[in-house]
């Protein structure tokens, strides 16, 4: 069974009386080709288990299924239920209505081990991709459609335009690397950004030890230091990390905070738990990391 193509999908949504909700970033892959080659992209076969965030009309869903890896695909629109139903209903496929944003991964996913797939809704790609490397480990890869930008944001390099604190953040759970771009034609409607595919793959290990720093108290600086990313470190951390801590560090305070590998990060925050206040103060907001573009 290959996935549904445009002409079958614009028959479902009239069939069951259906539009896209621009609230919740729908946007329908139409071409199936490109959702067969994302489920090659996703490298993924008989045995794996794979979730899918934000399932929609099925076109990629039926493209995983047919790995032959079982597939438990997330939608939180309830009205799109029985059209997805109606496409991936003969196929190895668990359908579970829910907000990937707020569900109970543990109780979803037990002590399985995942690989995610998603076309993720734009406005919320970021802190959802973040979460899940943060609060789900059974997830050891994912491969995520997203905004260009977005997909530049999280596998961009120190020092790269694009690099920033989600650069950052992500780099001490996993690497990233964009493996695939996708264009606005092949959805319905048709969004007005370009789209990356993106993966991700958990590190074995976090790059920084518990016992050098931890991720809260390497986040709390990196949040601090992106808040004014256009200024020197000895500007934007000047109130908590002293001259002491930036060469206990190795880390020169006139650099810019988008200059740092999470190496550096992790370096700086164990040298002011050391040596420096045992808190920081609560971050400001971070009003320099580039916002993401609605999908349509």
């Amino acid at each position: 069974m290959r996935p549904p193509g445009r002409a079958e999908l614009t028959a479902l949504l009239e069939k069951h009386g259906l539009r896209s909700s621009r609230s919740l970033g729908q946007n329908f892959l139409a071409d199936p080709n490109v959702a067969e080659r994302i489920a090659r992209l996703a490298r993924v076969g008989s045995g794996d288990r794979v979730v899918e965030i934000g399932a929609g009309l099925g076109s990629l869903t039926v493209a995983l299924a047919a790995t032959g890896a079982r597939v438990t695909a997330i939608e939180v629109d309830r009205h799109l239920l029985p059209a997805l139903g109606d496409v991936v209903g003969s196929l190895s496929v668990d359908i579970v209505h829910a907000d990937a944003m707020s569900c109970d991964w543990q109780a979803l996913l037990g002590e399985d081990r995942w690989v995610l797939v998603a076309n993720l809704p734009y406005n919320i790609a970021t802190p959802l991709v973040l979460d899940l490397l943060v609060g789900v480990p059974a997830i050891e890869r994912m491969l995520v459609m997203v905004q260009r930008e977005v997909g530049e944001r999280l596998s961009a390099e120190p020092s790269a335009p694009a690099y920033g604190a989600v650069s950052a953040r992500l780099a001490y759970f996993a690497t990233a690397r964009v493996v695939g771009r996708v264009p606005p034609s092949v959805f319905i409607p048709r969004p007005k950004v370009e789209s990356v595919l993106v993966e991700i793959v958990r590190r074995e290990a976090h790059v920084v030890s518990d016992e050098v720093a931890t991720y809260d108290e390497i986040n709390r600086l990196i949040s601090l230091a992106f808040s004014v990313r256009r200024k020197m470190l000895r500007r934007s951390l000047g109130q908590v990390v002293s001259e002491e801590v930036f060469a206990c560090a190795g880390v020169d305070s006139q650099r810019r905070p988008e200059e740092l590998g999470i190496e550096a990060w992790g370096e700086l925050a164990g040298c002011l738990r050391r040596l420096g206040p045992p808190e920081l103060p609560a971050p400001p907001d971070e009003p320099d990391e580039p916002g993401e573009a609605e999908q349509s």
